[in-house]
């Protein structure tokens, strides 16, 4: 499902169900979950093991994956990545850096925002532009593709600023052909020498799942 909304470079890996549940972690990753709920566990582990089977297919041996600062996943030396877990379904993505400067990924049930949850991440123009595209596919639930492109959006900025990014700093304009533009309404990273001021992304539903995905190119 990830795997077609990024570029070829790009190597994913997904889990489905209770798939790969009983890979273990390294000590220090068990370390941090140790007092967690089952779930949180199960997630925490499986991500890990889609993670390091990316690491694999890159040529890169398995090694922890600790979180840092806001929680952002630290990676080996020389790749970017992403990852991305809700109810019964996991992914991460990895790039060598040289081909990527960021990218992100999330993944959420294919469902409407709980109430309320919308105003509190949308701008005016956003709410009003998912009113329209609703009229033309009934059969998606934009208010949770918007909140998934902005967690994308979030991932593949905070490596690249070490800084927050408020949900309404990034102004989102979702297609309904499966594409979308985020124009960013604060002073956008230095990439390649040069402020960007959007990044743009794909998104797609599948499974009972809808995905996002946002890679942001050297150049």
């Amino acid at each position: 499902m990830i795997e077609g909304l990024l570029p070829q470079t790009v190597v994913t890996v997904e889990a489905y169900g209770h798939d790969d549940a009983d890979t273990p972690l390294f000590p220090e990753e068990a370390a941090l979950v140790a007092r967690a709920v089952a779930k949180r566990r199960r997630e925490f582990s499986v991500v890990r093991s889609c993670a390091r089977r990316a690491m694999e297919k890159l040529g890169v041996p398995p090694q922890p994956i600790l979180p840092g600062e806001r929680g952002a996943p630290g990676w080996p030396a020389g790749l970017a990545g992403s990852m991305t877990h809700c109810d019964g379904y996991c992914a991460a993505a990895l790039v060598r850096a040289a081909d990527l400067a960021s990218l992100g990924i999330d993944a959420e049930v294919h469902g409407p925002l709980p109430e309320g949850v919308l105003s509190a991440v949308a701008l005016p123009s956003e709410e009003e532009r998912l009113r329209r595209l609703a009229d033309r596919r009934p059969d998606v639930h934009f208010d949770r593709l918007l909140f998934s492109a902005k967690e994308s959006v979030y991932k593949a900025w905070f490596p690249l600023t070490g800084k927050w990014l408020d949900f309404m700093e990034a102004d989102i304009e979702l297609t309904a052909d499966g594409g979308f533009r985020a124009a960013l309404l604060v002073p956008g990273p230095l990439v390649g020498g040069r402020r960007i001021d959007h990044f743009d992304g794909r998104w797609t539903t599948e499974r009972g799942l809808v995905a996002t995905a946002v890679a942001v190119p050297h150049d």
